[in-house]
């Protein structure tokens, strides 16, 4: 497995070449190469996923001292939420060296986004294993931070479960209410689908690999409802 072009894509040489290819390693990879040398990415994941946080919250606390906790809590989800991170993946193109099963490597759906999310937490967490915090830090700045000034200027970091209830409260005087409709998948990766009502009408559906994930695109679809 040659790493060399997705260091240079990330700006980054690791001293420990295996704990880039344990990042790159997902768990439906394992199941077809039973012999391969590492485990799957997990582990690095949990790991990643509290640096990132970290870091991007250090950030928006020193640069932005005149907005509120929650103000500043909103952006931060903007930032590292799963569709943000496929999305800057590809900017460095980790996507072409994620180590996937045939079946998933198949699949350019919504499961391949949080693939590629993972596997950015991922990279974040084996980073900072080899390199140290200011290694980690000056990745994230470069890569995730970077993202900042457009979620901020373009309004992308408003979440569309505040919007959708600030719409149902105005027009029809009443506040969404979410419920699990379907739960489904092994214990590592849950499938939700979720329904969102307003009084007693079920109003749309969303999906998604977090009870979260699914009532954001569920808020998202009884949105167009609106506008249609």
């Amino acid at each position: 497995m040659d790493t060399q072009q997705l260091e240079k894509s990330i700006h980054y040489s690791f001293q420990n070449g295996d704990l880039l290819k344990e990042a790159l390693t997902h768990r439906s990879y394992l199941n077809e190469n039973p012999r391969w040398h590492l485990p799957h990415n997990e582990r690095l994941e949990f790991l990643g996923d509290a640096v990132l946080e970290l870091i991007v919250t250090e950030a928006l606390y020193q640069q932005y001292p005149e907005y509120t906790e929650g103000q500043l809590t909103v952006f931060r989800a903007a930032l590292v939420n799963y569709q943000m991170l496929a999305s800057i993946s590809k900017n460095c193109e980790l996507h072409k060296h994620i180590l996937l099963s045939k079946g998933e490597a198949r699949d350019n759906g919504r499961a391949r986004e949080v693939i590629l999310a993972n596997a950015m937490e991922s990279l974040i967490g084996a980073i900072y294993l080899d390199g140290g915090y200011g290694v980690a830090k000056t990745f994230v700045e470069q890569f995730v931070l970077s993202e900042l000034k457009n979620v901020i200027q373009e309004g992308t970091y408003r979440d569309a479960k505040s919007l959708l209830q600030e719409k149902t409260q105005a027009d029809l005087k009443v506040t969404p209410l979410y419920k699990v409709l379907e739960e489904s998948g092994p214990d590592h990766q849950r499938f939700f689908v979720v329904g969102v009502y307003l009084g007693e009408k079920l109003r749309a559906k969303g999906s998604g690999f977090s009870k979260q994930e699914a009532e954001v695109e569920a808020a998202k679809e009884a949105l167009k409802t609106f506008a249609s």
